[in-house]
């Protein structure tokens, strides 16, 4: 019951950061909304919202799946802090290769490839560095969830509740990080106040196996 309620709350608080998006996209005009996003589709964009939730499900039950691995790991005398990184390893190299040939077959279809050799040394040496920290990034959330479920309990709720702490925390800091980049400028008190309220509830939800 506590970990449904949990996740019930961090619903709320991701159906209000959402509503405050509604809400900051109502006060942009069309050809704002056009310009900051050029195929804006909302069906389309829900749609694809929706699926990559219930990838994201998947991932995580990858990882538990991968839960023998990680026990032979310790059993062989690894630190049980780093004990998940060989399953995360496993269960993204599908994903590379799922990202590898989408991006061949766009870069095929809109015959852009070439265009990587024409760009020049500094530009491309500076999208190389982005691209790798953006992906140390990316890996590195996995890192810190496998090195914070080694301090839970093995059946407890808290470890039940890690992905979607996990996936609480992308919501929140994604949107400290718009906050700073001016995304929100001129979104409409009523919208800031939203967005902060639905993050607020996000933190909230955090703690809630806690208290119970």
């Amino acid at each position: 019951m506590v970990l449904l309620l949990a996740v019930a709350v961090t619903l709320v608080g991701i159906a209000l950061v959402g509503y405050a998006g509604s809400l900051r996209s109502k006060n942009m005009s069309e050809e704002e909304r056009r310009k900051a996003i050029k195929d804006f589709a909302l069906k389309k964009g829900l749609l694809i919202a929706l699926f990559a939730g219930v990838m994201s499900a998947c991932f995580s039950l990858g990882l538990s799946a991968g839960i023998p691995i990680k026990e032979a790991v310790i059993a062989t005398g690894a630190k049980e802090i780093f004990a998940q990184n060989p399953v995360t390893l496993l269960v993204t190299i599908g994903g590379f290769f799922t990202n590898l040939v989408y991006c061949l077959y766009m870069n095929k279809k809109n015959k852009t490839g070439g265009e990587i050799g024409k760009t020049s040394k500094p530009v491309l040496i500076n999208n190389l560095l982005f691209c790798a920290l953006a992906g140390l990034l990316w890996y590195s959330q996995f890192f810190g969830l496998g090195m914070g479920q080694s301090f839970f309990e093995p059946n407890s709720v808290m470890m039940a509740f890690s992905w979607s702490i996990l996936m609480s925390l992308n919501v929140v800091f994604s949107n400290v990080w718009g906050i700073i980049l001016k995304e929100w400028k001129g979104a409409g008190k009523k919208a800031v106040m939203f967005l902060a309220f639905g993050m607020a509830v996000l933190i909230f939800s955090l703690i809630i196996p806690n208290l119970f």
